[in-house]
């Protein structure tokens, strides 16, 4: 699997939530929606493996993590996160960033209301200020 095959997958888990919510299936958006989120985060790692290079072992097994706090630290996308957070004059990014980085896969054993699906989604779609447009900035 490389970058682009995580670009597209990104792209088709928020088509696929985007059904999913329209279709009332609200525990299974909600659990999806995450994997948007850190197929964008594996983007963003795989950017930063050079052709013929050897990646580091601790690289290599904290990214294959589910935890999109930790994904973030291994994408190297910590300081600008928090540059992002800093300079949020609306609150948009960092209420945003708040309920997604919340996200578990531990998720798909709980049920998931309409309200927490359509924040989640939301949080990491909208166009102006949600996770997804920040992290195609480093994928």
């Amino acid at each position: 699997m490389n970058r682009q095959d995580l670009q597209q997958l990104a792209d088709i888990r928020k088509n696929e939530v985007k059904v999913l919510l329209d279709n009332h299936q609200y525990s299974g958006a909600y659990y999806l929606s995450g994997y948007i989120v850190e197929c964008a985060l594996k983007a963003c790692i795989a950017k930063q493996i050079q052709q013929y290079d050897f990646p580091d072992k601790k690289t290599v097994l904290d990214s294959y993590s589910h935890d999109l706090v930790k994904l973030v630290r291994v994408a190297r996308l910590d300081a600008q996160l928090n540059e992002k957070i800093d300079n949020d004059e609306n609150n948009y990014f960092t209420r945003y960033w708040s309920i997604v980085k919340d996200w578990t896969e531990e998720s798909r054993y709980k049920q998931h209301t309409e309200q927490e699906a359509s924040e989640i989604y939301q949080a990491i779609t909208d166009p102006d200020h949600g996770v997804l447009k920040w992290l195609r900035q480093h994928y």
